[in-house]
């Protein structure tokens, strides 16, 4: 009310339609309408060639010479070699184990995401599973012992990236409480490897763990070289989620923790309960390109001679029947990784969605 005149609210607009709203974003303004018709041009000589060469002009089925004069792409190898490049290495008749062990990882990470599961009882889940999974790929518990150096294609890459990003979350929690300790010595050391580990690239330290940590060994002492790969992975992975972690925790106003030593609860209580899970929500993003890029980042176990599912699809375009077949072979690998990545991105958006509403 002013000068005894009561102000009538302003009128409620509806919405535009969707369509509206797109065409304004497209062509709303000529910058806007400069770029949507440069890339219309860009999609338009890009597009028709690669929908010959995948698709109209492409082989399918078929012997290797069917794809020597074809102007498309050579899909006959990848029926052929599909199986190698899940699995590589493995004996064929046996390829039933890197593929159970596969899915099984896949359906504990699958179960984690459901905030239906996440209870302590997911955690001996976790143990039974990895253990079942480890035990398939060993060749146990009834036929002859598989050596790591033959786990290779797409069920390692799994391992390394699931086992990494979990063996790795409960170290980074421990770093990002540790670098927000007022203890000064536990501060210190968690900022040095924190620090330390994320100034160095993931190949530095995978050589570290494999050509001078059996220098530091006991003479007679050795460690597999895939499990050397892999604490090393959850070594690297720990410091940079103990940076994103540290983040959600700064988000966490001080009300909330003085909140927490009102209702009695100890400082472990208090991050278990309430700090916490506030400071995981705000960070779900981050943590999941930081997962993506693990995932990705698994082709780097290369160089210490072991085999993920690029590598593989790599090595099958080398048979002499199949020579040259490189373009199929990383199409096909890229296919995987972006299919995955995708999946992996719309779970975060549908979590988000998800703690939003709780």
């Amino acid at each position: 009310m002013t000068d005894g005149v009561l102000q009538s609210a302003p009128p409620l607009t509806s919405p535009r339609p969707r369509w509206q709203r797109l065409w304004a974003g497209l062509f709303g303004t000529p910058l806007n309408a400069a770029v949507t018709l440069c890339c219309l041009a860009l999609l338009g000589w890009v597009v028709p060639p690669l929908l010959r060469w995948t698709l109209l002009d492409a082989v399918w089925v078929g012997p290797a010479d069917r794809c020597s004069d074809a102007a498309g792409a050579c899909w006959a190898f990848i029926g052929e070699k599909l199986r190698y490049i899940l699995f590589g290495f493995y004996d064929q008749d046996r390829q039933w184990r890197p593929a159970a062990a596969g899915a099984i990882l896949l359906a504990l990470a699958g179960l984690s995401g459901m905030p239906l599961f996440w209870r302590r009882a997911t955690l001996g889940l976790w143990l039974f599973g990895l253990a079942a999974a480890l035990l398939l790929l060993t060749g146990g518990p009834a036929g002859p012992a598989v050596p790591t150096e033959r786990w290779s294609g797409l069920p390692v890459s799994l391992l390394l990236a699931v086992v990494g990003l979990v063996g790795a979350f409960p170290l980074a929690v421990l770093l990002a409480l540790a670098r927000r300790s007022s203890m000064g010595g536990v501060r210190t050391l968690a900022v040095l490897f924190i620090e330390v580990t994320r100034g160095v690239p993931l190949i530095a330290v995978l050589y570290v763990a494999t050509l001078l940590l059996p220098l530091m060994l006991p003479a007679g002492a050795a460690i597999d070289k895939l499990l050397r790969a892999q604490i090393a992975i959850v070594l690297f992975v720990s410091a940079y989620l103990a940076e994103i972690l540290r983040a959600g925790l700064q988000s966490i106003p001080a009300g909330q923790y003085e909140a927490a030593q009102a209702l009695g609860l100890g400082y472990w209580q208090s991050m278990r309960l309430v700090i916490l899970p506030q400071a995981l929500r705000t960070v779900i993003p981050s943590i999941v390109t930081l997962a993506i890029g693990l995932f990705q980042d698994t082709t780097l176990i290369i160089v210490i001679g072991l085999f993920d599912l690029l590598n593989t699809a790599r090595t099958a375009a080398k048979d002499p029947a199949w020579l040259g077949f490189y373009d199929e072979a990383f199409s096909f690998a890229a296919l995987i990784y972006l299919t995955v990545c995708v999946i992996a991105s719309r779970y975060s958006l549908w979590l988000e969605r998800r703690l939003r509403r709780c």
